[in-house]
C-alpha cells in the first residue's frame, strides 16, 4: 500500500484530496488508469487474487506431517496436543487425498474421534464419526468408534447397529474379534434383550438431531459486523409507516414504526408511540458480518460462537473454521457438501442395517433453510481475505451478496445501495487516498471471482469508496465481556477501537463527542451530551478551596465546552435529584438544583457552588509534580523492597492530590458507584468482569455477584435479558 501511495503523482493526490461524492467517478477512474500501468500493482494483485500463490491451499504433505505428530502425541497420552495436530491436519488435508487406501480426511476425523473419546467428549466423538462416514460410509473403524461413543452415552440400540455394520465391513480377524467382544458386552448388559432394535424409529431427524445439537445462532459474540437493522424489512417500504411484530414474544401492544432519514444518521426507524421500558419489539440479522482477525482461531467464522474441540474446517481451504457442519454449509454453500448417496456399501448388509446406514450417512439437511449466498465462497483459497483489513473484506461480502441478490431479479449493478450515511466529506487527504486504493484492489480481487459482474470503471469504484465509508461509520465491533478481555483496549479490525465499559465510563462528554465525531462523523444530541450533568462536571474537576464546600472548579477547556450546552436554568433541571442516593452527590449538584442568577456563572477557576477562586496554573503544576512521585512509587512495587523515601513522597503526593482534585475526579477514585448508582447498567457490566474472575478463582461469593447482575440486567432488559445479554446465561451455567 505504501509503495503504491508513494508512486502516485502529486497532481492526482491533490485532486483526490479535494474530491467529493460528485467528483468521485473522475478521481477513481484517473487513479485506476494510473495504477493499471504500474508493474508492482499487477504483482500485488497476482499475490492476492490467484490461487497459485495462495498460502491457504490444502496439501497432502502438510496434512501427513501434522497427522504423524498427532499420532505420536496420542501414543504418549498427550490428548490435548493430539487434538491440536489432528485439527491442523484436517485444515491442511485435501478432500480427495488418499492415505494407505483410505480417505485421508475421513481417517483424520476417526483419529480425532478417538482422542475425543479418551477425553470423555462422547457427543463430539460421535459427530466426528458422522463426518468421517459422510465421506466414506464403508469405513469400519468409524462405525466402531461411533458404536463406542453410543455405548458411553447409553444409546445401546444405536451402538448395536453401529458395531454390526463395523463387523460386516471389518477385514481383519483381530478387528472382528474386538467388535464381537463389544457386542457381547452390550448383550450381557441388557440381559439378553432381543436385537436388532426397531429400525422404524431411526428417522433422519433423529439421527441428525445429535449431529446439529450444538448449533446456537448467537450473534452477540466477538465479531466485526455491519449493523443494518432495517435493510431487509424496509428495502421497498419507502417512508411508509408499518408495524413489525415478527420478533415480538411477549409484548401485547403493536409498536408503530416509521422510516425516517436524517443527515447525520442516514435512514432508520423511529417509534411513533411510547415504547415501554425493557421492550424488545424488533430484531433482525445483520446484512453482512465477519469475524475479527484476532478471533479467527477461536471463534466460528459463521455464527461467531467459540469453537468447540471438534472444529469443522472449510473443505477447500485452510482459512475457514466452523463450529458445526451446518455452519460450514451456511458459509460456503451446499455445492461443497459431500454426496454419498451413490456410494456402495462394499459388503452385503441386512435390510435393517442398510436403512440404518442410509439414515446415518445421509448428509442432506432436510427441513433446514440454508441461504444460497455462500459468504465465504468468493474468499476461499486466496490471500486477499487474510491480507486486507477486515472492513475491506466485509465490504467484499456486501458486494458479493448484492451481486447474488441482483442476479435473482435480473439486474447488474454490483454495489447495493444501503442508504446509509457516510463520512467521506469529513475525511482527510490520507483517508480519501486509502479508500480509493482499497476500493480498486478489492474490486480487482472480486473481478477474478465474478468477472463481468464486477466492472472495473470509475463509477463502480466510486460506489465502493462510499460503501467503505459507510462501513466505517455504521459498522460496530461487538465485544464479549470477559475478564480476559478487560486488559488494555480491545481493537476491532481496521482503525476502530472498542473500549471497555469502564474506559468509556471514565470519559468526559468532550472525549465522548470527539471519539464519535472522529470515528463515525456523528454528533450526539442526547440529554447527557446536550445539557449540564453531574458526571461531566466532576470527572476532571478541581475541588473548592473552601474545605466545607463540595462544589466543583473547572478549567477553561471544560468550561468552554460546557457553555456550548443548553443552559440548565432556562429549560428545567437536567438531573432528577430525588433519585440520587448519596448526600454528597446532592451537595456537588447544588448549583444545578437552584437558580442562582448571575452571582455564580460557569467560569474557569471559580467554584460552581460558592464562587471561591482557585489558581489553576499553580494547581496544575502541583498535580504534575505529585503524579510523578506516585508513578515512581507504582513502578517500584515490582522490586523486592520499596525505598522508604519513595513511599513517603508518594503518601505526601496523594495528600496533595486529594486537597487539589475533587473527590470524584477520575484520577482519585472509582467513581462509577457514586455517579451511576448501585443499580445502573454500568455497574452491572463491571460486576460481569468481577464474576468472571470469581469463577476462575472458585470464590463462593460469585453466586451473590451473579444474582446482583441478574437483578440489574432484568431491570434494564426485562424478560428479554437472556436474548440481549446471553453472557449472563453463560455465567449461570458455570455455577
Amino acid at each position: 500500500m505504501e509503495k503504491l501511495k508513494s508512486a502516485i503523482p502529486q497532481t492526482l493526490n491533490l485532486s483526490i484530496s479535494q474530491s467529493n461524492p460528485h467528483t468521485l467517478p473522475t478521481t477513481c477512474s484517473a487513479l485506476y488508469d494510473f495504477l493499471n500501468q504500474l508493474p508492482q500493482f499487477h504483482q500485488m494483485l497476482e499475490d492476492l487474487a490467484h490461487m497459485e500463490t495462495s498460502l491457504f491451499l490444502k496439501t497432502k504433505k502438510s496434512a501427513l506431517e501434522f497427522k504423524l505428530k498427532g499420532n505420536n502425541c496420542f501414543s504418549n497420552g498427550d490428548n490435548s496436543n493430539a487434538m491440536r495436530f489432528y485439527t491442523q491436519a484436517l485444515r491442511a488435508a485435501p478432500r480427495d487425498a488418499d492415505d494407505m487406501g483410505k480417505n485421508l480426511v475421513a481417517t483424520l476425523y476417526v483419529n480425532r474421534a478417538a482422542v475425543l473419546q479418551k477425553m470423555g467428549l462422547a457427543v463430539e466423538c460421535l459427530q466426528d464419526c458422522n463426518r468421517a462416514l459422510a465421506i466414506s460410509r464403508s469405513y469400519s473403524k468409524a462405525w466402531y468408534r461411533r458404536g463406542k461413543a453410543n455405548i458411553s452415552m447409553g444409546n445401546y440400540d444405536d451402538a448395536v447397529c453401529d458395531l454390526k455394520v463395523a463387523l460386516c465391513m471389518e477385514q481383519s480377524l483381530s478387528g472382528k474379534r474386538q467388535i464381537e467382544g463389544e457386542l457381547k458386552l452390550i448383550s450381557d448388559h441388557d440381559n439378553g434383550k432381543n436385537f436388532p432394535p426397531d429400525v422404524a424409529k431411526y428417522k433422519e431427524s433423529d439421527i441428525h438431531g445429535i449431529f446439529f445439537t450444538s448449533i446456537n445462532y448467537n450473534k452477540f459474540m466477538v465479531l466485526y459486523v455491519l449493523s443494518i437493522q432495517y435493510i431487509r424489512s424496509m428495502q421497498h417500504m419507502g417512508d411508509n409507516i408499518f408495524n413489525d411484530l415478527s420478533s415480538v414474544t411477549d409484548q401485547p401492544q403493536q409498536i408503530q414504526l416509521q422510516c425516517v432519514s436524517t443527515e447525520m444518521k442516514g435512514r432508520g426507524m423511529v417509534p411513533l408511540t411510547d415504547v415501554p421500558q425493557a421492550t424488545l419489539f424488533h430484531t433482525e440479522e445483520p446484512y453482512a458480518a465477519i469475524v475479527s482477525k484476532h478471533c479467527r482461531e477461536t471463534h466460528c467464522h459463521f455464527c461467531f460462537n467459540e469453537l468447540p474441540a471438534d472444529i469443522v474446517p472449510c473443505p477447500s481451504c485452510s482459512l475457514g473454521l466452523y463450529c458445526s457442519h451446518l455452519c460450514q454449509i451456511h458459509a460456503i454453500g451446499k455445492h461443497l457438501q459431500c454426496n454419498v448417496k451413490n456410494q456402495e456399501f462394499g459388503v452385503d448388509l441386512a435390510s435393517y442395517l442398510e436403512k440404518y446406514v442410509e439414515s446415518v450417512t445421509n448428509t442432506s439437511i432436510a427441513g433446514v433453510h440454508v441461504e444460497q449466498i455462500g459468504e465465504h465462497k468468493h474468499e476461499c483459497g486466496v490471500n486477499w481475505p487474510a491480507a486486507l483489513p477486515t472492513e475491506i473484506v466485509l465490504a467484499g461480502r456486501v458486494i458479493a451478496k448484492s451481486i447474488a441478490q441482483l442476479r435473482c431479479v435480473g439486474e447488474s449493478s454490483p454495489i447495493v445501495n444501503l442508504e446509509l450515511c457516510h463520512n467521506y466529506v469529513q475525511l482527510g487527504p490520507e483517508g480519501k487516498l486509502e479508500l480509493h486504493i482499497s476500493s480498486i484492489i478489492l474490486l480487482q480481487c472480486l473481478h477474478h471471482s465474478y468477472g463481468s459482474d464486477v466492472p472495473l470503471n470509475g463509477e463502480t469504484i466510486s460506489h465502493c469508496v462510499l460503501l467503505l465509508s459507510q462501513i466505517k461509520v455504521n459498522s460496530m465491533a461487538i465485544v464479549k465481556m470477559r475478564s480476559s478481555d478487560s486488559v488494555g483496549p480491545l481493537s476491532s479490525a481496521g482503525n476502530h477501537t472498542t473500549n471497555t465499559v469502564e474506559q468509556v465510563g471514565l470519559w468526559s462528554c468532550k472525549e465522548r463527542q470527539s471519539s464519535l465525531k472522529e470515528q463515525y462523523a456523528f454528533v450526539c444530541s442526547c440529554t447527557s451530551c446536550s445539557r449540564l450533568n453531574l458526571s461531566d462536571l466532576v470527572i476532571n474537576s478541581f475541588r473548592c478551596v473552601n474545605s466545607n464546600c463540595s462544589g466543583v472548579v473547572l478549567d477553561s477547556s471544560v468550561v468552554n465546552y460546557e457553555k456550548q450546552k443548553v443552559n440548565p436554568f432556562s429549560c428545567g433541571l437536567p438531573l432528577q435529584v430525588g433519585k440520587l442516593k448519596h448526600d454528597e452527590v446532592k451537595r456537588v449538584a447544588s448549583l444545578l438544583c437552584t437558580e442562582t442568577g448571575s452571582a455564580h456563572q460557569i467560569e474557569p477557576g471559580f467554584c460552581l457552588s460558592c464562587g471561591a477562586y482557585r489558581n489553576l496554573e499553580t494547581s496544575n503544576a502541583a498535580i504534575k509534580e505529585a503524579e510523578i512521585c506516585v508513578r515512581r512509587w507504582e513502578d517500584s512495587l515490582d522490586s523486592a523492597e520499596v525505598p522508604s523515601n519513595i513511599v513517603s513522597k508518594a503518601l505526601g503526593s496523594l495528600d496533595l492530590l486529594k486537597s487539589t482534585l475533587h473527590p470524584y475526579n477520575k484520577k482519585l477514585a472509582k467513581i462509577l458507584e457514586k455517579l451511576y448508582g448501585d443499580d445502573n447498567i454500568v455497574i452491572g457490566n463491571e460486576l460481569v468482569k468481577l464474576a468472571s474472575i470469581q469463577l476462575c478463582l472458585g470464590d463462593p461469593v460469585v453466586e451473590q455477584t451473579i444474582n446482583r447482575i441478574n437483578s440489574i440486567f432484568s431491570r434494564h432488559y426485562g424478560s428479554h435479558v437472556s436474548i440481549l445479554f446471553p453472557h449472563l446465561q453463560f455465567l449461570k451455567r458455570r455455577l
